[in-house]
């Protein structure tokens, strides 16, 4: 039988994920307009800013999963927000100067990245939890959408609402919408220290899960993930979504202006990224809960990969000459429903493979794998673009970065889990 507060941990949860999108899109889309207009910095410098920041995140999750399962999630939580908050502050003062702090803003940049790699891995933590007990009370035969695909859509609230906020405080400039968003993550550090539970990583995951003494040695976890060999490579083939996600910031927009089409139809492709993820996502997973975690990994690799062969192998006119957005269109809807598919299956996943280890570092080493494929595969795509620009013939072969990778992971990583979870129910 749940207790009220169980049962308010849910939505506190899945609420805490808005709250932590809206306070980070207020903010971070417009770090690019800053650095170019504020700082006067070449285009180049401001990609590779914002690399590092992604990567001061997505590399760090290992480290911020690792301390989490050795202070407790809730704990890293509460520190991650008060990290990112110094991180907008920061971000805020650099402009305080007549002449504005690029080392300063740049530190800003560095500690919202870091912030996130805190909270992230304790928040999935304590909704993996919260899945294993709301598993246990379920009957066998009831198939329903994971909390992970919940999460999804009440992320993708926070990112749609994020940037309306952002852009509402523009008007007052940067250090404003900056300032906003350090007092923002300030609040929500204060509301979830008053709602979560203070149950430690271990006991929660063990009360879940039915875990033995081996969960009470969450330090543990690090040294065990980095030894499991079939996990170490499921996340290195399940890195090609993140890279393949990726590249809705990075291969879409150049695409965009390499069929001379205005960047403002960006803004219409992210609105039908949110119609899709907000309308389809529990479809998604329902289907998901039907045909079981290899099947749907492989489906959701296929789609991805089928849309970036739309990009590599049919040519606009395929679509009439004034309908090259159309072709766009087509491609994003197919990346995003095969991110749609396997990401919140991936997190299902990693309780798991984790078995009794505590399960921080085995969703750090996730998303640290992740984003050193976003970090190398961006660099190598970009390369391949520059070198084959100007050769029609050859214009496909900057794609086979994403295309390829997805096909293996399609074909090895379904058959991995497949494998891992007939060994779990056997062992």
């Amino acid at each position: 039988m749940k207790t009220r507060s169980q049962r308010l941990e849910i939505p506190v949860l899945l609420g805490t994920q808005t709250l932590f999108n809206i306070g980070f899109y207020a903010v971070v889309p417009f770090l690019a307009v800053v650095l170019s207009s504020d700082f006067l910095l070449a285009s180049t410098a401001v990609g590779l800013i914002l690399g590092i920041r992604t990567f001061a995140q997505q590399g760090l999750f290992l480290a911020g999963g690792t301390l989490a399962d050795r202070f407790g999630a809730r704990t890293m939580i509460l520190i991650g927000c008060a990290v990112r908050a110094a991180g907008f502050l920061t971000l805020a003062a650099s402009l305080w100067p007549s002449t504005p702090h690029l080392g300063m803003f740049i530190f800003g940049t560095l500690l919202t990245g870091f912030g996130g790699a805190l909270f992230s891995p304790g928040l999935n933590i304590l909704v993996a939890a919260a899945q294993s007990a709301r598993d246990q009370g379920q009957v066998q035969h009831v198939r329903r959408a994971t909390l992970f695909a919940w999460l999804s859509i009440t992320g993708e609230i926070g990112a749609v609402t994020g940037p309306l906020m952002g852009s509402a405080l523009w008007g007052w400039g940067f250090s404003t919408v900056a300032g906003f968003g350090a007092v923002f993550f300030v609040a929500i550090g204060i509301f979830l220290a008053l709602t979560l539970g203070k149950t430690d990583t271990a006991s929660a995951l063990s009360a879940a899960t039915g875990a033995g003494t081996k969960a009470s040695k969450p330090h543990s976890s690090f040294r065990e993930c980095l030894r499991d060999r079939q996990f170490l490579a499921f996340c290195s083939l399940h890195a090609a979504d993140l890279l393949a996600y990726n590249q809705l910031y990075l291969a879409i927009p150049l695409e965009l202006e390499r069929q001379d089409m205005p960047t403002q139809w960006l803004g219409l492709i992210f609105a039908w990224i949110s119609i899709l993820t907000l309308s389809l996502q529990i479809p998604l997973s329902w289907l998901a809960a039907r045909i079981g975690p290899a099947a749907t990994l492989r489906m959701g690799y296929i789609l991805s990969a089928l849309g970036f062969s739309v990009l590599a192998f049919i040519p606009s006119s395929a679509f009439g000459e004034e309908t090259s957005l159309v072709r766009i269109l087509c491609a994003v809807t197919l990346m995003t429903l095969g991110h749609m598919s396997v990401h919140p299956t991936a997190l299902s996943l990693v309780p798991k493979f984790a078995g009794l280890n505590a399960t921080g570092s085995y969703f750090g080493l996730l998303s640290t794998c992740g984003g050193l494929a976003v970090l190398l595969g961006n660099m190598l795509f970009g390369w391949l673009l520059s070198h084959t620009a100007g050769a029609a013939e050859l214009s496909f072969i900057p794609w086979l970065v994403m295309i390829i990778p997805l096909l293996l992971a399609s074909w090895l990583g379904s058959r991995l889990v497949r494998d891992r979870m007939l060994r779990t129910r056997s062992a």
